[in-house]
Parts: C-alpha cells; sequence; structure tokens
C-alpha cells in the first residue's frame, strides 16, 4: 500500500509539472494572428498597458491589454460612436490612438457615405484612461488644401509635432500620396502640406489599372535609439497581393517639411511570403514591448490569395531588429502558428 501510494504521488507531481511547463510555454510564447479579423491594425503602449484600435467602419473602439500576446482576451470598449449622418458618419477608417501634451487624441478618416468626400478627424480625450466616455470631437483637421485625406499619424521631431497622411494632390482619384504639415496644436495643421512620397516604383503600383488609383497609404513612424527617423507606408491597392510596406528614411539632422530630405528606398521592406502564406501583408503600427528594451511591428495580412480588402485581413505582429547602420529590420512575415517568443515584459 506505501508503494502505490508513493508511486501515485510522484505521479501527480511529474504532471504538475509537465501542466506548469506547459503553461510557462503558454505565456512566453504566442502565435499569430492575433485575432482573425483587424484591418489597419495600431497600437500605442502607455503606462504598462496596451492600447489597441483597428478599423471598424462603423464607430471607435479600444482594447487595453498588459498582454498583446493574448489579444483576443481582452474586451474592446467603444468609446465613440459617429452620428447617423453627416460628413464624418460613414467609413471610418484607419484610427491611431496618440498621446500628446497630456491628453489623449484619436485621428480617424470618415465621410458622409462618398468616398470621394473623405477628411481626418480628431477627438481629444484629458482623462488618464482612455477608456473613459470623456471624448471630444475637436473637429476636422486639415490644410488649406483641404483635399481627400486619410490614414493620418503623428509624432514628434526636435520639440515640434508633425502629421503625416494619405492623400490626394487635386480632386480626383488617381493617386495617393503621402504628405506632411506642421501642427500648430493637435488638431490644427499650421502651414501648408508637402508631399514626401508619391507612387514612382513598378512595385508600388499593382492593382492601378482601369481606374484604379496608385497608392502610398498608411505611413507610420519609427524612430532608433539616436533618434533618427523612419517612415513605412503602406504601397499598390490593398485589393491586391502585392499590397507591401516601403520606406522613407530622414537624413540626419534634416527638415521633414522638405521632400529632398527624405531617402526612398526601392524596393519594399516587408511583403508577401507565398512560402508562409501571407498576403498583402501592410498598413502596419510599431510598438514598444512593456519594458522598452523592443520594438514590434503590428500589420494586417491575408492567409490566402485574392482576399483583397475584406474581413480576411488578420492582425499579426512580430518582432523588429536593427542592422548595423542603424536601419530596421522587419525580416519576412512569419506563417500563422508558428511560436515565437512574446514582447519582453509580459
Amino acid at each position: 500500500m506505501i508503494t502505490i501510494l508513493k508511486y501515485t504521488f510522484l505521479l501527480a507531481c511529474a504532471l504538475s509539472v509537465i501542466s506548469t511547463q506547459g503553461q510557462n510555454n503558454t505565456h512566453k510564447t504566442f502565435s499569430n494572428p492575433l485575432l482573425m479579423s483587424g484591418p489597419d491594425p495600431w497600437v500605442i503602449q502607455h503606462d504598462n498597458l496596451y492600447y489597441f484600435t483597428r478599423t471598424t467602419g462603423r464607430n471607435l473602439q479600444i482594447i487595453a491589454t498588459n498582454k498583446m500576446s493574448q489579444l483576443a482576451e481582452a474586451r474592446p470598449v467603444t468609446v465613440w460612436t459617429p452620428p447617423d449622418t453627416g460628413n464624418y458618419s460613414k467609413e471610418i477608417w484607419a484610427p491611431e490612438l496618440h498621446r500628446l501634451e497630456n491628453k489623449w487624441y484619436i485621428y480617424f478618416a470618415a465621410d458622409d457615405g462618398n468616398n470621394s468626400h473623405h477628411r481626418i478627424y480628431v477627438l481629444e480625450n484629458s482623462d488618464r484612461n482612455p477608456l473613459s466616455d470623456n471624448w471630444i470631437l475637436k473637429g476636422k483637421i486639415c490644410d488649406i488644401t483641404d483635399k481627400w485625406a486619410i490614414d493620418a499619424t503623428v509624432f514628434t521631431y526636435k520639440n515640434q509635432n508633425y502629421i503625416v497622411w494619405s492623400g490626394w494632390e487635386g480632386d480626383d482619384n488617381v493617386s495617393q500620396n503621402i504628405y506632411i504639415a506642421k501642427l500648430a496644436n493637435p488638431w490644427t495643421i499650421d502651414g501648408a502640406r508637402t508631399m514626401i512620397s508619391r507612387p514612382e516604383y513598378e512595385w508600388e503600383m499593382h492593382g492601378s489599372h482601369n481606374g484604379l488609383p496608385k497608392v502610398n497609404e498608411g505611413p507610420e513612424v519609427l524612430k532608433n535609439k539616436k533618434g533618427n527617423i523612419f517612415l513605412t507606408y503602406s504601397a499598390s491597392g490593398c485589393w491586391t497581393d502585392d499590397y507591401s510596406l516601403g520606406m522613407l528614411s530622414l537624413k540626419n539632422n534634416g527638415d521633414p517639411m522638405k521632400e529632398s530630405d527624405w531617402v526612398k528606398r526601392k524596393n519594399p521592406v516587408f511583403s508577401k511570403t507565398i512560402e508562409n502564406s501571407v498576403y498583402g501583408p501592410g498598413h502596419n503600427g510599431f510598438f514598444k514591448s512593456l519594458d522598452g528594451k523592443e520594438d514590434w511591428i503590428v500589420y494586417h495580412a491575408n492567409p490566402k490569395s485574392g482576399q483583397g480588402c475584406a474581413n480576411y485581413r488578420s492582425v499579426r505582429m512580430q518582432k523588429i531588429t536593427w542592422n548595423k547602420d542603424g536601419s530596421p529590420n522587419f525580416g519576412v512575415p512569419q506563417k500563422t502558428e508558428v511560436l515565437m517568443p512574446v514582447p519582453s515584459g509580459e
């Protein structure tokens, strides 16, 4: 009897260790996708929490979590719902949450149901918690031309805030270009816009035929440890498998408002990987791990060819490495279900 009890005890201990090891492994690794659907993902890390947004098309939602690797387990909170009609009631795209001057701001694109009327709008929240219901619409943000505009992001460089977006040069849907302008405050542009990128290489023009536009959109800014500025953007139509990321680099001590101070890569820096079943990777965001030691990219991609701009675009993330020259290395989009280490600090 004693021998049987001893064996039972040892077996229970062994099973407990195996179970614990499995749990630890679960918490130390993750696999893509984070969400099965979530176009235009964006993440900001603040006060040991990640805040995640993406396009729903109908409202603005924020997901808060302390584990990006377990994003699917967190509940989205709707922080703003548009009116039924009006200039910013429909086609609500690519919201981004930013912390500027000790307040929260959400930049998003919207229209009245007519795509040619898309413009950028800004919400403000003075609470510490962006999930509160204290969001106030500050209004439309635009330069003097007030042309079609989507996909706004903001960044700070040498104590000056800038806004970058995708827009039309005129009133026709011919080409989406990347524009930049200074901010007088988080909801007001100061001065004229400058175009810093237009589709020019073949890999930027997939899908631009039969009246469809050439596309540069989804600009996002990444800084290295020295403070050098890199700007990624999504090129080609999202309706193609060849939607991919291009990149601009700001010259050392360059002026962001000078097109000539931005150096454009001749090839994409992140694109489809057929062998990994990743199609149309793009419209990304960047974020720091909880401990601030790692840089990560979050993006959407399709699991199969030909799925285009629909809700098949799932949310994925992977760690960024850095080249010897200080430029980012995004690697290749990883296959789903491949285990990767979670962001450090989780």
